[in-house]
């Protein structure tokens, strides 16, 4: 068997109000890229999110699928690139075959590079057009990450905003694209947003079960799903706030995410972003 490369997710609590995740409404969608049109440009200015139903073909999940599986099989990993397993895959994880790791994995993160089945959907053709007229200029996408909430292990990811991650300017326009590799539903841990948040600005964030907004600031306010079929993705403002509710079922619920800002937007420093989402964030990433 090969050796398990990665680490471990350090133990955080998955005990959370259930009324964290109350849906009142679906984000707003459209079918397909190519009818994102001006109409769904102002839903997204104003509502933070909108859904594409089937973004990517059945083709193109299977070859991201098959990506990803190859990837956990490895021996070893380059350098920079990061598999992180959830806590309480620990014990199990050297019971598993290559090809039954994938369940075990919370997340990848700066691993598109490795494989051109993954860079063809960060980079896909009808995928641009739409980032360049959101962003004003042409997209740069600087972070990659693949989201598997395994199976009844799955951890939750507590209400959050993206831009409290990233060392970018106050003001930067970021887009999130976050694309189902299965069906996701409200059960097995599907995207929740509130709507119109990003027109808030940036929100204190606390080291509590993750880096986050508090539960209390989010409770009994506005909430709208987003469960996708596979192939379906979102497309998100990095201030608008959302979470996912842990995978408690016996279903996947894979999922990639991309990041992306404009071409001419600078790095900015960490003590900035500290400074302007919270102090209890320092060494923290999505």
């Amino acid at each position: 068997m090969n050796p398990v490369i990665g680490t471990f997710e350090e133990e955080r609590s998955d005990d959370y109000p259930g009324s964290l995740y109350v849906s009142e409404g679906r984000v707003p969608m459209v079918e397909t890229l190519s009818e994102f049109g001006d109409e769904a440009f102002q839903v997204y200015q104003e509502v933070g999110v909108v859904g594409i139903r089937q973004a990517f073909n059945p083709g193109e999940v299977l070859d991201v699928l098959q990506a990803l599986q190859d990837i956990v099989a490895r021996h070893s990993l380059p350098d920079g690139v990061q598999l992180q397993y959830e806590h309480r895959a620990k014990d199990l994880l050297p019971t598993l075959s290559p090809e039954e790791r994938l369940d075990a994995v919370r997340k990848f993160m700066l691993f598109v590079h490795l494989d051109e089945r993954l860079e063809r959907m960060v980079y896909h053709p009808a995928l641009m057009p739409i980032l360049t007229t959101i962003l004003g200029e042409p997209p740069m996408m600087f972070q990659d990450m693949a989201l598997l909430k395994p199976p009844g292990i799955g951890r939750e990811k507590p209400w959050h905003q993206d831009n409290a991650y990233f060392k970018v300017p106050k003001s930067a326009k970021v887009v999130g694209i976050w694309a189902a590799l299965d069906e996701a539903t409200e059960e097995n841990g599907c995207m929740f947003f509130r709507p119109g948040g990003h027109h808030a600005g940036p929100l204190p964030h606390f080291n509590r079960r993750d880096w986050q907004i508090c539960d209390t600031d989010i409770m009994g306010k506005h909430a709208v799903s987003a469960p996708l079929p596979p192939g379906g993705c979102v497309i998100f403002n990095g201030l608008t706030p959302h979470g996912t509710p842990s995978n408690r079922t016996t279903t996947r619920r894979r999922a990639l995410q991309f990041h992306y800002k404009g071409e001419s937007v600078p790095e900015t420093t960490d003590q900035e972003r500290l400074d302007t989402f919270g102090h209890e964030g320092v060494g923290a990433v999505c």
